[in-house]
């Protein structure tokens, strides 16, 4: 369980969010500031926190200057918002300016480095008070075997190893399943290698995803959402990664992910094979 269902299972809540299952055009992620830190999630890998900001909204921060890096951020924008724009559930994002300042009365002097060590833009995901952690084992009505096709297809696309009955990294709110924790995706971005060229690489970690007992053929997600994704998404998602965060340019994201779409994607098929397995 990460730091992110530990805080939601013990904080009640009740507004509710759109719902729809159609595509929606990329629109841009809002920046906020950061006004006070609430408390850390310790059991988060990278020590997120609840912060609250400028906005009066409260967000789960993902720190640039923690261990896993700008890349595991842009990881997170980069999947996040492509998510979002298939129609899947994602919570919103939004860039955070965090002052270092904001970590001076921190009496944890882990926290005060990690603050120091981010200021300028953070990554903040929408905080979904009263969230439950979802049990695979129980799927219950928010989960058809069309959505876990999608989910898995979108989770091949993206590389992401982190859906592991291990690490779901999905919650339960107002009745619909929310992905989150997309930092482990584009794996290939940690590569020695140039990361357009890692594009087509097979992608065997998609036979431990936590859905794949429950999907439907994924190459009728196929089917369904690749066209979903416009020519021009790619260069429209890096074109959104901040100057901070590039550790490899920007164009080299938007190869990759125009060379993961290009037809025939193998990481569909591969995907379909490891269902066949199941």
């Amino acid at each position: 369980m990460s730091g992110y269902e530990i805080l939601v299972l013990a904080s009640p809540g009740t507004y509710a969010w759109p719902m729809t299952a159609a595509s929606q055009a990329l629109v841009g992620v809002p920046t906020v500031a950061a006004t006070r830190y609430v408390t850390p999630l310790r059991a988060g890998g990278s020590l997120p926190a609840l912060m609250e900001a400028d906005d009066d909204g409260l967000y789960v921060v993902k720190f640039r200057g923690a261990g896993q890096g700008a890349k595991a951020l842009v990881a997170e924008l980069l999947a996040g918002e492509l998510g979002r724009s298939l129609g899947l559930k994602v919570p919103e994002l939004v860039f955070v300016e965090l002052d270092p300042a904001l970590g001076r009365a921190e009496p944890d002097p882990e926290i005060q480095d990690l603050l120091d060590a981010s200021p300028g833009l953070n990554l903040g995901v929408d905080f979904l008070p009263g969230a439950l952690s979802f049990d695979a084992a129980e799927p219950r009505e928010a989960l058809s075997p069309e959505l876990a096709a999608d989910i898995v297809w979108f989770d091949a696309l993206t590389a992401n190893v982190d859906r592991t009955p291990r690490n779901p990294n999905m919650l339960l709110w107002h009745g619909r399943l929310w992905l989150i924790d997309h930092g482990a995706a584009i794996y290939h971005q940690h590569a020695a290698s140039d990361l357009p060229a890692q594009a087509r690489a097979p992608f065997a970690a998609i036979r431990n995803h936590v859905l794949l007992p429950h999907a439907a053929s994924i190459l009728e997600a196929d089917d369904r959402l690749a066209p979903r994704i416009p020519a021009t998404t790619p260069r429209e998602l890096a074109s959104m990664i901040p100057p901070a965060w590039q550790e490899h340019p920007p164009e080299a994201y938007a190869a990759w992910l125009e060379r993961r779409l290009e037809p025939p994607r193998a990481f569909a098929q591969e995907a379909e094979n490891a269902r066949g397995r199941e």
